[in-house]
C-alpha cells in the first residue's frame, strides 16, 4: 500500500511540474496590444523604449477612417 502512495505521489508531483512549465512559457509570450485599435506587438520591451509609431499610426488610420498604410507614406514613416 505505501508503495502504491508513493507512485502516485511521485505521478501527482510530475504533472504538477508539468503545469507549472506550461504556466511560465504562457507568461513569457508576452504581448502588448492597443483594445481600441486591435494593433498589437510582441515585443514588449520595444513599446517600453518608445516605439509606438505602430500605435499612432493605428489610431489615427482608425480615427481618420483611413488605411494605415496611406498614412504611413503621407508622414514618411518606414
Amino acid at each position: 500500500m505505501a508503495m502504491l502512495q508513493s507512485r502516485l505521489y511521485q505521478l501527482e508531483m510530475a504533472r504538477q511540474a508539468q503545469l507549472n512549465v506550461q504556466h511560465i512559457q504562457s507568461l513569457t509570450e508576452s504581448m502588448v496590444k492597443d483594445l481600441r485599435t486591435n494593433h498589437g506587438v510582441s515585443d514588449p520591451d520595444s513599446v517600453i523604449k518608445g516605439d509606438l509609431d505602430g500605435f499612432i499610426l493605428s489610431f489615427l488610420s482608425a480615427s481618420l477612417g483611413k488605411d494605415e498604410d496611406d498614412l504611413r507614406e503621407k508622414i514618411a514613416i518606414t
